[in-house]
């Protein structure tokens, strides 16, 4: 389940649900506003459609067992922060949250309590910023990561121009792959979706961060060979998702 979109900003939701089928998801939902239906449903007819609302999403109504990403273009409404909060009490669940999830949370430290254990957040360093504080350079940055996912038991995928995993442990792992292409709006909706898809496939917590960013990466490498950095889009990265898949596939056949 993709739960995002608002007036305005539902070509997120779009690109996270593409990202997440194209990552292997097998049914995949989009919870977004009415204002987005046709949207959805034109540009991504393998998802099916769950209103939230009309402009915006107020109504978290989410059948349990559902793997879960929350945040790519959701807006900050009064009552999406309402729905959202609402959602998160009585959730138990391992989360992907993202984008405007996180901005909602950090209006309130106390929601940060609210994110269950073993949940993966993505944050860039601004929503790290709001989330946690400031610091005064990306070591300290990283730093206050570990402790915060310490704290709270969740797993944090800090992008960044090497973007970082940082586990409940306190471990980091750095990714080599991707480029400054990425640096376009939409990226990280492409990244939650693939988060997203491969905790709903049975991945764990860990393994979805380190593989993902990976392949968000590697899809972005291949983009750029097609496209170069300035001109490729978030939509060239999702389409060559399958290339990195291919490569993968015959890597392993070639250890057999």
């Amino acid at each position: 389940m993709i739960a995002g979109g608002s007036y305005g900003k539902i070509g997120a939701a779009v690109l996270a649900a593409k990202s997440a089928l194209k990552t292997g998801a097998g049914l995949t939902f989009t919870l977004a506003p009415q204002c987005g239906y046709e949207i959805l449903q034109t540009s991504c007819p393998e998802a099916m459609f769950i209103e939230g609302g009309m402009k915006f999403i107020k109504d978290f109504d989410i059948e349990k067992g559902m793997t879960i990403g929350i945040g790519p273009g959701l807006g900050t409404h009064e009552e999406t922060k309402k729905g959202l909060s609402n959602f998160l009490k009585d959730n138990q669940s391992p989360l992907i949250l993202d984008a405007d999830a996180l901005n909602i949370i950090s209006e309130d430290q106390k929601k940060l309590q609210l994110i269950p254990q073993k949940s993966i957040i993505t944050p860039h360093p601004k929503e790290f910023e709001r989330l946690f504080g400031k610091t005064q350079n990306s070591f300290e940055r990283l730093e206050l990561a570990r402790e915060k996912a310490k704290e709270l038991h969740i797993y944090i995928v800090l992008k960044d121009h090497h973007t970082q995993v940082v586990t409940p442990e306190g471990n980091v792992y750095y990714n080599l792959t991707g480029n400054a292409g990425l640096a376009k709006g939409g990226s990280g909706d492409i990244l939650t979706g693939i988060l997203t898809s491969l905790l709903a496939q049975g991945y764990p917590e860990k393994e979805t961060c380190i593989l993902g960013v990976w392949l968000h990466g590697k899809a972005a490498d291949f983009a750029a060979e097609k496209h170069s950095k300035e001109s490729m889009l978030p939509t060239d990265v999702i389409n060559e998702l399958g290339n990195v898949f291919i490569e993968l596939n015959r890597r392993a056949e070639g250890m057999l």
